[in-house]
């Protein structure tokens, strides 16, 4: 009976490492979705912030529009204003294409990780069990 308890026990203990080896990664890539959710956002709500200003900006600069000098000042203002708006989403979506590259590099490692623990676990039983097999067969 207290063999039967033991080997009970046994089979918990590898029931619960094999489940906390299985979520583990799953834990993982769920945090680091998370992360990078917030980092995406974090720099979407800047850059409308950006694009937004530089919008009211124009607006304002239209506004004050009142004569021909006025009129070529204002053209000269959009043609910058546009120029470094191109240059901005540029830069924008190369950041936001590096965010995810680094996103898919750490989803690449926690994948690596959790296959090499595998590969880790499976060499570990594999050599365990013929040493646990040839014990007792030695002690008869």
């Amino acid at each position: 009976m207290m063999q039967d308890k033991t080997m009970q026990d046994k089979v918990m203990n590898a029931f619960t490492e094999q489940t906390k080896n299985m979520y583990n990664p799953m834990r993982k890539i769920n945090a680091l979705l998370v992360e990078n959710m917030e980092k995406m956002t974090d720099f979407q709500l800047e850059a409308l912030k950006a694009y937004s200003h530089m919008g009211l900006t124009q607006m304002k600069q239209a506004t004050s529009v009142k004569d021909a000098d006025s009129v070529r000042d204002y053209s000269t203002s959009q043609a910058e204003m546009m120029s470094t708006l191109s240059k901005k989403v540029l830069e924008d979506a190369k950041t936001m294409a590096d965010m995810s590259m680094e996103f898919k590099a750490e989803i690449e490692k926690i994948m690596e990780e959790s296959r090499a623990q595998a590969f880790n676990k499976a060499s570990e039983d594999k050599n365990a069990k013929p040493a646990a097999a040839a014990k007792p067969a030695a002690s008869k």
